[in-house]
């Protein structure tokens, strides 16, 4: 009988890797456990907070082993991303690797850590996984392009309680709405500075929130909504603006759209791999314009569209099927 272990770096926070993990659990129908940094001391990494840094894994390494799995899934690249990896190497055990975040970019962004630097340690750690599951095509293809192998597409689902019931009212003043870190990565004043053109919610919380507040003041800053809270916020808006430029995916455009909003955002890696250009939303260079075309499309088509192709079912069927050999 399979015993599927997972070990990421990330679960407790409000972030793409710990929603696709608390997914995974909630809706696997096979045996699977999860290591994470909440089962043991952790720290935050000072140029990105919301990652847990896990300060003991060599327990990390003892649970593992304690669970005895027969194949892993290693979420993260961090200390319970390599306590797992040096475990599976001793062991002989399968295992496939996700790849959710462009660290490199990041670090260069945050702490200017040059790109080939992180590179190489991504492509070492990812050397020998069955499968690296990344959430997009345009991921897979810059991958492809470094030299990472064996990459494969893993697509994402909307939970159910995050999909409003109430009805969509339209005001005259377009309502825009943001979801996600407050962080410098996030190219979010590009979106702050059409404060004077629209009504703009930003839902989230980070390292830049109370800069943004005092410098954007006509700008609506929620602090973290969730569930059905979060949905009918979604359902609120008119248009949702994913600013980022550096985003491997981006649950949260999904989400979005399943609550009718259309996309406006820059034509890049997690934009291009869910918005369809003229139906679902708009992407290109300017961000004002996207947003304007957003609002004449049709909601209730974009609601019919996103709930055909995205479900977490799917996203545990891509993950069993590389690491098992079955869906």
């Amino acid at each position: 009988m399979h015993k599927i272990l997972i070990a990421t770096d990330s679960f407790d926070q409000v972030n793409g890797v710990s929603t696709t993990y608390r997914n995974i659990l909630k809706h696997s129908r096979k045996k699977t456990f999860i290591v994470h940094p909440g089962l043991f001391k952790w720290t935050n990494f000072s140029v990105y907070p919301e990652v847990q840094i896990c300060k003991e894994p060599l327990k990390a390494y003892k649970k593992i082993k304690e669970i005895a799995p027969t194949h892993i899934h290693i979420g993260t690249e961090g200390p319970i991303g390599l306590a797992a990896k040096i475990y599976c190497k001793l062991n002989k055990i399968p295992y496939t690797t996700g790849y959710h975040t462009k660290f490199p970019e990041y670090l260069w962004k945050l702490a200017r850590i040059p790109h080939f630097l992180t590179y190489s340690y991504l492509k070492v750690f990812h050397n020998d996984s069955k499968a690296i599951l990344v959430p997009s095509h345009s991921c897979k293809q810059e991958l492809n392009k470094k030299g990472f192998n064996q990459v494969v597409v893993w697509t994402r689902g909307v939970a159910k309680n995050l999909i409003s019931q109430k009805p969509y009212k339209k005001t005259k003043s377009p309502k825009i709405i943001y979801v996600g870190r407050v962080s410098k990565e996030k190219n979010l004043e590009v979106l702050c500075e059409l404060q004077d053109k629209f009504e703009i919610t930003i839902v989230g919380e980070g390292p830049i929130l109370e800069r943004l507040k005092e410098k954007y003041p006509k700008i609506n800053f929620t602090g973290y909504r969730f569930g059905r809270d979060l949905a009918d916020i979604y359902r609120e808006h008119d248009v949702f603006c994913f600013p980022s430029k550096t985003d491997t995916f981006g649950i949260v455009m999904i989400e979005a759209l399943a609550n009718g909003l259309p996309i406006a955002a820059f034509r890049v890696t997690g934009p291009v791999d869910i918005v369809e250009e003229g139906k679902t939303g708009y992407l290109g260079d300017d961000l004002e314009d996207n947003i304007f075309k957003c609002l004449k499309l049709d909601r209730k088509k974009i609601i019919k569209n996103i709930n055909e192709q995205w479900s977490w079912h799917k996203c545990i069927e891509i993950l069993h099927y590389h690491l098992l050999g079955e869906a």
